[in-house]
């Protein structure tokens, strides 16, 4: 796989990835580094530069440097250092690989790194998949060192009087990732002189097992979703109460969006219409039989309007293109599409979201009606409630859209101009 592809080293300039970057050399792969200068360390940190810099000209290959101010970062983003410097060097290795066509971005992760990430894991809390490990490879990038130990990358820099740059914050006990290395890991090793070979047996069984819950669930979600689209997914509440253990099934298929007041999320199924529970990112939303997921941008109620002239073919909008014809009859109809007498339209027109107060009369009735009452009568969920506009005339409503048309713009007997309106 790597050996016809042009691959990019994440290179800090520490044992692990420069014994892969002399790898690669000697198996005369095609390559490039790639090294981040995180700003954290003062002038320890551009020693680190100047090392990699000397490196990639020992090695006669390219290399590419990018300083980051990673603590305004953290800050900005509220994240830990780590996880900045992490979204950082990704981001930046895979804009730099999209760039110049690298196929391949290649890390230097370790056995005893794979090792530390399933505790880390362990002792923060984790389904099946936070104990599955640092997969080998991911989309484009590639941990080619992941079968190998600590121990035996030290051995064949040693062996091959290759030189590194020490990172001092290696020994420091701040970090946790360090303190199992230093503290955790030694008497786990102390205990089973094999760990890391029955680590990785685990970690085939619980991959292999991985493999079954996946199918499970992507047949239940195959029962369970019963549409799809920009507003959200709905989801039957009777299939995850068909099941023996309806949060396991809740916890799999949303646990990567951020959730975690669990027994909230399980109360749901049978909680009242419109209960919902947020996470950071996300909301899911109890609606009659149904669970819709969606994403928390689509509860923000956008004020703007859109104005539409006489002279206007087609608008854009965030529900699809609108366009308008003159037409002589009224020929297919359904519920994206209206015809109305242009005569009694006043320009410009204006789209908008429906707001409290909203009235209009439905086309076949004779009185008025609020527009959140026909809604509620409508059944509508508070999602499609969240994202019901209106086309006005003269802040007449001329049609809820993709819902009911005004009875008071209706095409009669007597109508010149048919304007037709389409989704």
């Amino acid at each position: 796989m790597l050996k016809d592809g042009k691959l990019l080293i994440a290179i800090s300039g520490g044992i692990d990835s420069v014994v892969l970057a002399h790898l690669c050399q000697n198996m005369n792969l095609n390559f490039s580094l790639a090294h981040c200068n995180f700003k954290l360390r003062a002038e320890e940190s551009d020693k680190d530069e100047a090392f990699v810099m000397d490196l990639a000209k020992d090695l006669n290959v390219e290399v590419f440097i990018q300083n980051f101010d990673t603590t305004a970062y953290a800050t900005e983003h509220k994240r830990s250092i780590q996880m900045a410097a992490r979204e950082l060097r990704y981001d930046w290795f895979k804009e730099l690989a999209a760039q110049l066509n690298f196929d391949y971005i290649l890390t230097a992760h370790h056995a005893d790194d794979n090792l530390e990430t399933f505790l880390i894991n362990f002792t923060r809390g984790t389904g099946l998949n936070g104990l599955t490990g640092i997969p080998t490879v991911n989309d484009n990038v590639v941990r080619p060192l992941l079968p190998f130990s600590r121990i035996q990358i030290e051995t064949f820099a040693k062996e091959n009087q290759i030189t590194w740059r020490e990172d001092a914050s290696n020994a420091s006990r701040k970090y946790l990732r360090n303190k199992l290395r230093h503290e955790v890991v030694p008497i786990l090793k102390e205990i089973n002189p094999q760990l890391l070979d029955s680590f990785q047996n685990t970690l085939s069984h619980l991959n292999d097992t991985q493999l079954v819950v996946e199918e499970q669930l992507f047949d239940f979600k195959k029962r369970a979703i019963i549409s799809e689209d920009d507003l959200g997914t709905t989801y039957k509440i009777s299939e995850f109460k068909a099941v023996k253990n309806p949060k396991a099934y809740l916890f799999e298929l949303f646990k990567n969006y951020g959730f975690t007041a669990w027994n909230d999320v399980v109360e749901l199924l049978d909680a009242q219409s419109g209960k919902l529970v947020k996470s950071n990112s996300h909301r899911l939303i109890k609606h009659r039989e149904f669970l819709i997921l969606t994403t928390l941008n689509h509860s923000d109620r956008c004020e703007k309007s859109l104005l539409i002239s006489e002279y206007d073919d087609e608008v854009k909008t965030p529900f699809g293109v609108l366009s308008f014809n003159n037409v002589d009859e009224i020929s297919e109809t359904s519920n994206l599409i209206v015809y109305v007498d242009k005569d009694l339209l006043k320009f410009p027109l204006e789209l908008r979201l429906w707001k409290e107060g909203d009235v209009f009369q439905p086309i076949g009735m004779k009185g008025k009606k609020k527009i959140s009452k026909y809604l509620k009568d409508e059944k509508a969920s508070l999602v499609e409630k969240e994202n019901t506009w209106v086309l006005t005339s003269d802040n007449k409503v001329v049609w809820v859209i993709g819902k009911r048309a005004d009875e008071r713009f209706k095409v009669k007997s007597k109508t010149k101009k048919i304007f037709k309106v389409t989704i």
